[in-house]
Formats: structure tokens, sequence, C-alpha cells
């Protein structure tokens, strides 16, 4: 994709194509409300229950990897949940040398487009996440796409950092089956933790940093509002930063 000249576009280079055009598209309704601001919008939030079997963590600290769609909008929603202590744009599923964003774009390297959650299981559990993940991170349904970005990069992931994660969430994606409420089934898979490799510096906390960009204002924010209406006893104002990575 040629690179944009324009200044407000200045990471064109570097991101699809379909998020720019989408972005472009949505100039002209980004007045209008949530529901009505374009038909590859955000789609409504699924209320559904809460996991009927979850882990019981000890100790202070945490972790979950989830992977759903484009990271910008999954780690802005976990940076706004209370007890979120860190969440890190980055790739699940591949090598270390494919590790980034240009090549985890061409689908063919096994990423997903994945975000880290370090958590307080004092404060918040693996379940509970889970049920934001569930809710409003993403839409469990869309077999290797979200919204407007298509490919095995945008994939419904949890990647299980060991085997009661991995029973636990399970047991929830056949509990959410068997409600029914779902447009269709779950098509989240559980595949084996290998490694998480953080996303470039210009990608971690996206949202935060570009409110007004085209994409995160159709796509994205409607998840914030989503977490603080579904879920207001778990949702922080103030988003918890990754700020910079460490260079090495």
């Amino acid at each position: 994709m040629p690179e944009s000249r324009s200044p407000h576009f200045a990471f064109a280079g570097r991101l699809p194509r379909r998020r720019l055009l989408a972005g472009f598209a949505a100039l002209s309704a980004l007045a209008l409300p949530f529901a009505a601001v374009s038909p590859q919008a955000q789609e409504e939030p699924v209320v559904i229950p809460a996991p009927a079997l979850d882990l019981v963590e000890t100790g202070n600290t945490a972790t979950a990897v989830f992977a759903g769609g484009c990271f910008w909008g999954v780690q802005g929603v976990f940076q706004r949940v209370k007890g979120v202590t860190n969440a890190v744009s980055g790739y699940s599923g591949g090598e270390a040398s494919t590790a980034t964003y240009d090549r985890t774009n061409r689908g063919d390297t096994g990423h997903a487009e994945t975000v880290e959650i370090s958590y307080d299981p004092r404060i918040v559990s693996f379940g509970e996440l889970m049920h934001v993940y569930f809710s409003v991170a993403h839409n469990p349904t869309q077999l290797n796409y979200q919204g407007p970005d298509r490919g095995t990069q945008y994939r419904s992931t949890i990647f299980p950092l060991d085997e009661d994660q991995r029973r636990v969430a399970q047991a929830y994606i056949e509990q959410l089956d068997a409600t029914g409420l779902f447009e269709g089934p779950v098509v989240t898979t559980l595949e084996p933790f290998k490694a998480f490799y953080p996303a470039e510096q210009y990608h971690q906390d996206f949202l935060t940093l570009n409110p007004d960009w085209p994409y995160i204002v159709v796509h994205d924010l409607p998840k914030i509002v989503a977490l603080e209406e579904i879920f207001p006893d778990k949702f922080r104002p103030e988003p918890v930063l990754v700020g910079m990575l460490p260079t090495s």
C-alpha cells in the first residue's frame, strides 16, 4: 500500500488499508450515536452470564493471554478493568522471527494480534476477565475476522498458560454455546501457549493516545462505553498504561 502523505495519518504505511478505508468512510458519521455510526461499526455487545466455573488463584499477580481481533481495542478494554495491572499488545502463535506487525499482517505466520494481561487475582479473576472478553472486547462468533479486519491474525483465541486455565476456558465456551445468546456458535479456539512477543511501541496504548483516530471512534470506543455500562463495578475511568517498553 502506498504510504499516506497526510500528517494526520502518519502511521498509514504501517496500517492495513482496510482500517484506513473504514476510518475515512466513518469521518462523515463521527457525530452520530453508537448504534447509527455505520454498517461496519462495532456490534452491540451481548449480555451474557458469568462463568459457572472459575479459577481459585493465590498471590497478587497472574497472567491471561487473549486474542480477539485488532489489539488496539482489546488492550484498551482491559486497561480499564479494575485489578488489571498491565495490558500489552503483541503477537502469539508464531515464531520470534515473524513477530512483527508487517509480517503478522500477511496472515501466514501463525501469529494472532494478542494482548497479554497482568492482573491481581485478589481483585479480578480469570473468569471475570473472560466475562469481559466474550461480552465487550470482541465478537467470539466471527471466524478469522473481526469487523472489517480479515485474516487468521484477527482470530478469536485464548492461549491458556496452564491446564487450569484451559479447563475453565473450555467450560465457559461450552456454557456460552448452550445459552444460545449469540447469533452463532462461539468459534474461539484454545491454542497452546508458546510465547508472547510485545508489539511495536507505536501500537501500545493506541486507543488512549489516539481517541479521535477514525478506526478507534467507530470500532473501539463503543467497547469502552459497553464496558462501563455492563460492568460498572469493574470499570476504571483512568486506564493503566504500558508507557515505554524496554528496548532490550
